[in-house]
């Protein structure tokens, strides 16, 4: 635990998903006085911010707690979104080259994979998902494109991802789905929050 002034503290996450963790965390069940007022999971940490300076023996026990509630999310029977993908992408013949894998094996990696969200980014709805095999995890485009569609699935770093809108970007794309993971109109707007199990299907 890292200290954010007297009213915020950044948990660094060892082998816990951080979206799973914040999820825990903010039951408040689990806080013997002030709950956070904010829980913000990012890529290895999770920020919490408190009304009130807390002391930070007094977390020690909560964060212990969080992350038994969390471990018991990963293996029990949580929803699981589903989202159908069209395996289409125009970067996947030279993921196949790169990997030394068959198209085919990419493809049955990726929906075999137990996906979880870690964190939200780059744009509203965009979910970071790891659960990638790890000869997956390449890199990001060295020259991103100026224009990915929306809907288009990818995956760059370690993680996948579903463009919630039409961006630039610069992950390797795999594919497409019609699944709308973000409507600013929607309750909740997003689709894929922090702490979700996704699984994708082929089409």
């Amino acid at each position: 635990m890292l200290p954010y002034g007297d009213r915020a503290v950044l948990v660094e996450c060892d082998d816990q998903h951080p979206g799973r963790l914040a999820e825990a965390l903010r039951r408040h069940e689990l806080w013997d006085g002030a709950a956070p007022i904010e829980v913000v999971p990012g890529a290895r940490t999770v920020l919490l911010t408190f009304s009130e300076p807390v002391a930070s023996s007094d977390l020690t026990a909560v964060i212990e707690r969080a992350s038994d509630g969390a471990r018991g999310l990963l293996d029990g029977a949580s929803t699981i979104v589903e989202i159908e993908v069209d395996y289409d992408g125009e970067d996947l013949d030279a993921l196949a080259e790169e990997t030394g894998r068959g198209v085919d094996e990419i493809i049955e990696s990726h929906t075999s994979a137990i996906h979880i969200v870690d964190f939200c980014g780059f744009a509203p709805g965009f979910a970071y998902m790891s659960g990638l095999p790890d000869w997956l995890h390449v890199p990001r485009l060295a020259t991103p494109r100026t224009r990915v569609p929306a809907g288009s699935v990818a995956i760059a770093a370690g993680w996948s991802a579903v463009y919630p809108g039409e961006s630039p970007g610069g992950w390797r794309l795999i594919g497409r789905t019609d699944a709308v993971v973000f409507d600013a109109d929607g309750e909740p707007p997003a689709l894929l929050p922090p702490g979700t199990t996704v699984r994708f299907t082929a089409r």
